[in-house]
């Protein structure tokens, strides 16, 4: 398998889409439609491809966000012990959900969402991810609107889940129900270090984000310095005057600088970073999916044991009740071992997937890093370059 488009959403040249399989898709051209409460984005979603379950070459389909979502919970609802990617955070606050910023930055994000699944092995052959490529928005609609699951649950339902789920852990905490817990060694390692991971990233993307607020101020501050330098050059009107005026705008163009730098920090640093956070979150989704399925295998075992019981007595009885007794135990013989089966998948699945998001993190997280870095030292020659012009300057004003 080969894609035209990297999970970071940076476009490959294919060696020959004619010979080998590929399949490219852009997020492009985020649009506002609608107003109030009502409004919302639209993206042009273009995809190209030599797959054969596709319809054609290429296809163009407008996306809102809620077709994202639809797309990742079929996903994440079909593909037991995939790490499926995640979204961008849906912004809750109006004066920023439309900003021009907000908008690049959810393009962005969408854009290497759905990449990623197109270039993974076993997501990218997802019928309902070439129905979300291909389909119409009439057909999108509706499907979003037939949606099932716990994603598409009325707030009442959701909070019943809840109070069942702390209802469990304090029977837990409480010693009226005792955990039924996977002891797997290599299990507990890949836990402890999504844990581990999750805060790390999370620590190091909170002091992106005030990397990334300090250069705006900073930025701003230069403005305004520039501003005030520039007029009072203009009071001066002699050699002190056109100096203070050439430092007013150095100042100035150093905040344009600053400010376009901010915004790179942001794009190519802190948001991959912030990325990466949803990653691990997604992947902790995951394990909890992995240890609901583990207790069910042991519940069903258990419950397998009693039937397994309860038939041998039957038996012994020679009770009129072996024959359905013994029909249900050998269903929930069936039953038991599909479970197991699925359970067994799910764990080679993620088995797999944590060595496929260990080596695409060191590639991203080092991009990013090294992206962090080379900007900085850019920036860093940017100041030295401006200020170094000014010296001859400003030490003739002061000799004088």
């Amino acid at each position: 398998m080969l894609t035209t488009r990297s999970v970071s959403g940076s476009s490959q040249s294919p060696r020959s889409p004619s010979s080998q399989p590929y399949l490219s898709v852009s997020v492009t051209d985020p649009v506002k439609l609608g107003n109030g409460v009502q409004a919302y984005i639209s993206y042009r979603v273009i995809t190209k491809t030599n797959f054969t379950e596709y319809q054609g070459p290429e296809k163009i389909v407008i996306r809102r966000y809620s077709d994202f979502v639809w797309l990742r919970d079929r996903l994440f609802e079909k593909y037991k012990g995939v790490f499926i990617p995640p979204l961008p955070e849906k912004s809750a606050v109006e004066k920023f959900r439309f900003s021009a910023e907000f908008i690049e930055m959810r393009r962005q994000a969408l854009d290497v969402f759905v990449n990623r699944i197109a270039s993974h092995h076993e997501l990218q052959q997802s019928e309902d991810l070439r129905t979300f490529l291909q389909a119409d928005e009439e057909t999108m609609e509706r499907l979003r609107f037939h949606e099932t699951g716990i994603f598409k649950k009325k707030p009442a339902d959701l909070m019943q889940i809840f109070k069942d789920v702390q209802s469990k852990v304090s029977d837990v905490v409480l010693g009226k129900e005792k955990p039924v817990e996977e002891s797997n060694p290599e299990y507990e390692k890949l836990k402890h270090y999504i844990f581990e991971l999750e805060n790390h990233l999370a620590e190091a993307q909170k002091h992106a984000y005030r990397l990334v607020k300090r250069h705006r101020e900073l930025g701003q501050s230069l403005s305004d310095f520039g501003k005030a330098a520039k007029l009072l050059g203009a009071c001066e009107g002699n050699a002190l005057g056109k100096a203070f005026t050439e430092l007013g705008a150095k100042s100035e163009a150093l905040s344009i600088r600053l400010q376009k730098e901010a915004h790179q920090l942001l794009m190519n640093f802190e948001e991959p970073l912030k990325d990466y956070v949803r990653a691990v979150q997604s992947i902790k989704a995951t394990i909890a999916e992995r240890a609901n399925a583990f207790r069910q295998q042991c519940e069903l075992a258990e419950t397998i044991k009693l039937k397994e019981i309860n038939l041998e007595k039957l038996m012994l009885t020679r009770s009129d009740r072996v024959g359905e007794a013994e029909h249900e135990y050998k269903e929930l013989k069936a039953e038991g071992e599909e479970a197991s089966r699925r359970f067994e998948t799910m764990v080679r699945l993620m088995n797999e997937e944590i060595v496929r998001f260990q080596e695409q993190k060191t590639i991203d997280m080092g991009i990013a890093f090294h992206e962090f870095a080379k900007g900085q030292a850019r920036l860093a020659n940017s100041i030295a370059d401006a200020w170094r012009s000014l010296l001859p300057k400003l030490e003739t004003c002061s000799s004088a």
